[in-house]
């Protein structure tokens, strides 16, 4: 429970420790997992001293054992291995010092770290930090090439030269870091996380040479491989050698087997890359030369087509074909000319022939009566009524006589006669007068 203090009230540094080391024995004894970093065995002393350190964070415990406890394990564990410690926390009130006092301490052994490292690779792996889709391509030629490795190593060695070997011009931010041990995971980290804020790095590149599955375990520490997978650069792991797999290989974007590897993969050759040039070159050259000598063949072959060698024969032999087919078109005008001014000639001597004009140009005469009826028979005429007859040459008034006067009754009977012949001859506007025999004849 809080403890109520005040300004004027406060609590002395003894009962204060006094406090917190009775808060630390209601926790009990704990198992805790860690790496010895330093070991501290007097002769003739009973206690054996010990720091345990955490090898992914910065964070260290003091861990005190009975000298039993401890031989227990002598033989098999030292500074730098990873052991399971049943410990109970204390507090020691007079220099206010944490510490745990083990009971029992057990050594990580190597199929236990193995199969804890499947177990994280099986978790990372459903989360879906290892699959394909989330690699990112590297640069053709990157500008600047982020290194991170151990110092003064054969891994930034073999990286530096192989690299300024293929392209001299290449550059490398170059980070060094503990590559193994309880510092390795926060520097490994902490240089990932600064080259991967520059803007201008293009590609990061961790290498570390060959070692044993326990020197190569920081590469395989989850911290480390959430940060790689949340990198915006590219990331080429190359740890160790073609059998060493740390799960750095599963998450980086490219897996170089060695350091040397790295290099080869990252940067091109420029020998390689000149040569390449150079065929492509010889290869855009060797099109251009076919596209150009496939143009010239086709040129010469239209030029030596018949119509390229003498233009105008086509026009001439169409004028040929124009000319013939204008005088057919020509005379066969003319003849549907020719038909239709024959026919026009013998429909107007036929109109002409039946036009009562022409009957009376032939002798006839067309009697009318004052009112303008034609005279169609005698009976319709009474003696001394004025008629008007039509002639060819005009128009004349005639006075009828009455039957029998003229030359008597043969006379008479001869003109009805005619005039009844007439009648029955003459077109049906026309009529013999009977004012002169000289009018009737034909």
């Amino acid at each position: 429970m809080a403890v109520n203090t005040t300004p004027e009230a406060p609590l002395p540094v003894g009962q204060v420790s006094r406090l917190i080391g009775s808060w630390i024995d209601r926790l009990g004894a704990v198992w805790v997992e860690g790496q010895i970093t330093q070991l501290s065995r007097r002769p003739g002393a009973g206690v054996v001293f010990m720091t345990l350190r955490d090898p992914s964070h910065d964070i260290s415990v003091k861990v005190t054992c009975f000298r039993q406890v401890f031989d227990a394990v002598a033989d098999i564990v030292g500074e730098g291995a990873r052991v399971l410690v049943h410990a109970k926390p204390e507090w020691y009130a007079p220099r206010g010092e944490l510490s745990l006092r083990a009971a029992e301490i057990r050594p990580v052994g190597m199929g236990e770290l193995l199969a804890r490292l499947e177990q994280l690779k099986k978790s990372l792996a459903a989360e879906g930090l290892f699959a394909a889709d989330r690699k990112r391509p590297l640069p053709f030629l990157p500008q600047l090439i982020g290194l991170v490795c151990g110092r003064a190593s054969a891994a930034e060695r073999d990286v530096l030269e192989n690299a300024r070997r293929r392209w001299p011009a290449v550059r490398f931010e170059v980070r060094n870091v503990a590559v193994q041990g309880v510092h390795a995971v926060p520097q490994v980290v902490r240089a990932v996380r600064e080259l991967d804020a520059m803007d201008e790095v293009d590609v990061i590149v961790v290498a570390r040479g060959g070692g044993s599955v326990e020197d190569l375990l920081p590469f395989s520490d989850e911290e480390l491989v959430r940060t790689v997978a949340g990198c915006r650069t590219p990331v080429v792991s190359a740890i160790g050698h073609e059998p060493d797999t740390p799960l750095l290989d599963y998450v980086a974007d490219l897996r170089a087997s060695t350091p040397t590897d790295a290099a080869k993969k990252v940067v091109p050759d420029v020998g390689e890359e000149a040569e390449r040039v150079r065929q492509l070159r010889d290869r855009a050259r060797r099109c251009v030369d076919a596209a150009v000598s496939r143009e010239e063949r086709g040129l010469q072959n239209a030029l030596a087509r018949p119509v390229m060698q003498d233009p105008h024969r086509m026009i001439d032999d169409r004028a040929e074909q124009v000319t013939a087919l204008a005088d057919r078109a020509r005379r066969t005008l003319g003849h549907l000319l020719d038909r239709a001014e024959s026919e026009l000639t013998h429909t107007h001597a036929r109109v002409v022939a039946l036009a009562p004009a022409q009957t009376l140009r032939r002798g006839y005469a067309v009697l009318q009566r004052p009112d303008g009826q034609v005279v169609r028979d005698p009976a319709e005429v009474t003696p001394g009524e004025p008629l008007r007859a039509r002639v060819a040459g005009g128009t004349f008034t005639v006075l009828p006589s009455a039957p029998g006067e003229w030359d008597g009754d043969e006379g008479a009977a001869a003109g009805r006669t005619d005039a009844a012949d007439s009648h029955d001859t003459a077109p049906h506007d026309t009529a013999p007068t009977d004012t002169h025999p000289t009018d009737t004849e034909a």
